[in-house]
């Protein structure tokens, strides 16, 4: 068994609240909602017409825009936030054994938004005008691949697609990989960009989103009784994680340890989660082993909480079945409540939050909550209302794809 532990030194993120790791914590502190009317493309034919929209991102800030203008949205969110997370960590690649470095990105989708444009551009133009970058910007890897080419990352780097627990599937594997010795640095968690007109298109026709368009930021309402779908939504967030003596050596700031990874399948449906939450219940359980933690000493849980009737419920069942008694006695609050679900990228995204509350001991709300789900738990504590101050010793981030992927991280104070 190894010895080597590995932590948070580094948080990037691009999303509806914010651009930086502190902005979007204060905003889903405030219980501030991301979610508003789509304004890249007509709606007037689609049944919803708001999502988790990123206004103001300019690529520019972040990279040339020469070069930017070869990666899709997805991939050019994924770099942006790499460069903040790196930067944050004060890392210096010029420094470190480059074959050291892992960079492993996750994406449920990838570049839709390029491959739209160019069956457009086929069907308009013919086959000879379809750009030569339709390969490089529509791939999935393309964002891992952007990020270690642009330090010359040589280490393991590969792109996890799992749907929407594709980012915490890659955090969970970048953590395996300093763990097992094989990086002592890691660059990893998700984007998405789907906020398309088919990849909303898509999600209508599942009949899966939020249909509250005369009060869009009010249709994100995870555990409450009249939730109605999720908001699909747009966003990346990237964390750098680090062996702990190699963070310690160069006086990194850490956020917040590294503890446990869990991920199994339901082996079920291809969207709809096992109804007892046994798959959740596993990966969870999975994490707490490897974290070599009691249920009891868990303070909090980042809930998947996506607002969808099936999900939350069995999430709900799936954690009282895990905790027992002691799941009345933590605190469980859903991000997708102020952001709505960025699938792919979700749990990267949520995973600054959970780092920040560790590091913070604030708490932030389940927005739009009033009034629990018994299919859920109205005894299970969902922090309704405002944000509180608490001891988050430790803390517990499910997500849940598509597909039937379950995966849990646990991280704690260092």
């Amino acid at each position: 068994m190894s010895n080597r532990r590995v932590v948070i030194t580094g948080l990037g993120c691009i999303t509806a609240l914010g651009e930086t790791a502190e902005s979007l914590f204060d905003a889903v502190c405030q219980a501030k909602s991301g979610v508003s009317t789509i304004e890249k493309f007509d709606t007037s034919l689609y049944p919803v017409k708001f999502g988790g929209e990123i206004k103001q991102f300019e690529p520019g800030k972040y990279i040339d825009v020469h070069e930017a203008n070869r990666m899709d949205r997805f991939t050019q969110m994924a770099f942006a936030s790499s460069v903040s997370a790196v930067k944050d960590s004060g890392l210096d690649f010029e420094k470190e054994d480059k074959t050291r470095v892992a960079v492993i990105v996750g994406t449920g989708i990838g570049g839709i938004k390029e491959i739209e444009d160019q069956h457009i551009r086929l069907l308009d133009k013919g086959p000879r005008r379809v750009s030569p970058f339709c390969v490089p910007k529509l791939m999935s890897n393309a964002a891992s691949g952007c990020i270690s080419i642009q330090w010359g990352l040589r280490g393991p780097n590969f792109c996890v697609v799992t749907a929407c627990a594709s980012a915490s599937h890659a955090i969970g594997e970048a953590f395996y990989n300093i763990l097992n010795d094989r990086s002592d640095i890691a660059i990893s968690g998700g984007s998405e960009a789907a906020l398309t007109p088919i990849g909303l298109a898509s999600f209508c026709a599942l009949k899966s989103l939020s249909t509250r368009n005369d009060d869009p930021q009010k249709a994100s309402r995870p555990f409450d009784k009249d939730r109605d779908g999720f908001v699909l939504s747009e966003g990346a967030a990237i964390v750098v994680l680090e062996e702990y003596e190699h963070a310690r050596k160069r006086g990194a700031r850490i956020y917040a340890e590294m503890l446990g990874y869990g991920g199994t399948g339901d082996g079920y449906h291809i969207t709809a989660p096992l109804a007892d939450g046994s798959g959740g219940a596993e990966a969870m359980r999975v994490a707490l082993k490897q974290a070599k933690l009691n249920p009891d000493q868990i303070d909090y849980i980042n809930a998947h909480g996506t607002s969808t009737q099936l999900n939350d419920t069995a999430e709900s069942i799936a954690i009282r079945s895990v905790f027992g008694s002691h799941a009345h006695k933590l605190a469980v609050s859903s991000t997708k409540s102020c952001l709505g679900h960025t699938l792919g990228a979700s749990g990267a995204i949520e995973m600054v939050v959970t780092a920040k509350t560790i590091e913070t001991g604030i708490i932030h709300p389940t927005a739009n909550l009033e009034s629990v789900d018994p299919e859920c738990d109205v005894n299970m504590d969902y922090v309704p209302g405002s944000a509180r101050k608490a001891n988050v010793r430790y803390a517990l981030s499910n997500s849940l794809g598509f597909g039937g992927h379950n995966c849990a991280l646990i991280i704690g104070k260092i």
